[in-house]
């Protein structure tokens, strides 16, 4: 069965707590959100704030409270039509373009279904043999916190009075500029300690790696004005073929969000700093930006080797280190130390199954598996995500042209 690890390792008798604080945050999230802010769904690959904290309630009443509950009765036989998400076992659910539709239930309804599902889940989190489904939507959870920040960020992007969801003063250190050299050889990847982890990364497997060196550093938005300035968004030379055809097609001309100087965040329209990762950038631009730098992107394998510290001299970098979602406070980018934290990292690597996987029987199993084509791996984790989610082995992935998410890129070169 699929799951991953909790933001901290859940003893026997701390899923009580690890429940109470994720389930804590996610509504701490839309505090600052009014019941129309909540109802936003600017585009289809987004979906509303209050959707979220719907979907995620709905999972543990499926997956957990119907399926394991003694007696447990649905709090309303007509929402999970409209809550589930893409679980095709689960039956017929509203087009997904249509979940900004949703005025009722209200994001008071939605809050008192949280409440309700809280209490009754109680019975459930000292049974031991259902800690890999508990622990899975502990992760679970923790995703759609990523997502209801970058989708409300979206969203509050399309007003032109550029309303702040947060008061945040911008802070951004100069990164140390120095490479993490790698010998090359038979690396180990996959998920390999303790814990849980998603399906997708495993099975442990070995991968063969030619010597190669990866930035300690990301890429900063002073760098990427002078990828535009030096005409990177009007050179076809430097773009992948399809690429070229979506900055054509779209009118690209810089990572989303910047206008003039600024960019816009969950503190509204603020002064961009140079020394600050870029960010909202999609995999067609990673590749061309490495392309005009004279490097290239790293694969997966590459960075998950770097991260490991298991082969050669170097030593593991700490997990729980970076600049990562911890509370409800606004997601910013500043330049952390490690390869962890600020944005998810693009890799060369497309988004495929391991040797020997195998997604998890029933509905759960439609979690990663069913994914895995057209799309790239990213590492790394972003200020957005949960520490839970920062370690070597995890693959985040997107479709070349998405960028409304945290993401960036750390460039890599051949030794």
């Amino acid at each position: 069965m699929p799951g991953v690890q909790a933001n901290r390792p859940a003893e026997a008798g701390d899923l009580q707590e690890e429940y109470a604080r994720v389930r804590a945050l996610s509504e701490a999230l839309v505090e600052p959100l009014s019941e129309a802010d909540a109802t936003l769904q600017s585009m289809e690959d987004a979906s509303p704030a209050k959707w979220h904290l719907a979907h995620v309630t709905w999972f543990w009443e499926t997956f957990l409270l119907r399926d394991h509950g003694n007696g447990y009765q649905l709090y309303d036989d007509d929402w999970p039509f409209v809550f589930n998400s893409y679980y095709e076992a689960e039956g017929e659910r509203i087009a997904r373009f249509s979940r900004g539709m949703l005025s009722r239930p209200t994001l008071q309804d939605l809050l008192s279904w949280r409440a309700h599902v809280d209490e009754a889940m109680q019975q459930l989190l000292d049974r031991e043999e259902l800690r890999p489904l508990i622990e899975l939507g502990f992760a679970h959870e923790q995703q759609h916190q990523e997502l209801l920040l970058t989708d409300i960020k979206h969203a509050l992007f399309q007003n032109p009075l550029g309303p702040a969801m947060w008061d945040t003063t911008p802070a951004a250190r100069k990164q140390a500029d120095d490479w993490y050299e790698h010998p090359g050889g038979i690396a180990r990847i996959g998920h390999q300690a303790d814990g849980f982890a998603f399906d997708n990364e495993g099975p442990a497997h070995r991968a063969l790696l030619e010597p190669f060196a990866l930035s300690s550093r990301l890429v900063t938005n002073g760098e990427w004005a002078e990828f535009i300035a030096d005409g990177g968004y009007e050179t076809a030379a430097l773009w992948l073929s399809d690429g070229w055809g979506w900055v054509q097609e779209k009118k690209i001309g810089a990572p989303s969000y910047w206008r003039g100087q600024q960019h816009f965040t969950h503190g509204g329209w603020q002064d961009r700093n140079p020394d600050a990762p870029v960010t909202h950038i999609s995999y067609y631009e990673a590749d061309a930006f490495a392309t005009w730098a004279g490097r290239r992107l790293p694969t997966e394998f590459e960075w998950e080797a770097i991260a490991r510290g298991q082969e050669g001299e170097l030593a593991a970098h700490d997990p729980s280190g970076g600049n990562q979602l911890d509370d409800a406070s606004p997601p910013l980018p500043i330049g952390s130390d490690g390869l962890f934290g600020d944005c998810w990292q693009f890799t060369r690597s497309g988004y495929l199954p391991y040797p020997r996987f195998r997604p998890a029987e029933g509905a759960v199993g439609e979690y990663n598996g069913k994914f895995m084509s057209g799309q790239f791996v990213l590492k790394g984790a972003s200020c957005a995500t949960s520490r839970g989610h920062s370690r070597a082995s995890y693959r985040n992935f997107f479709y070349p042209h998405q960028r409304w998410q945290f993401t960036g890129l750390r460039l890599a070169k051949d030794l």
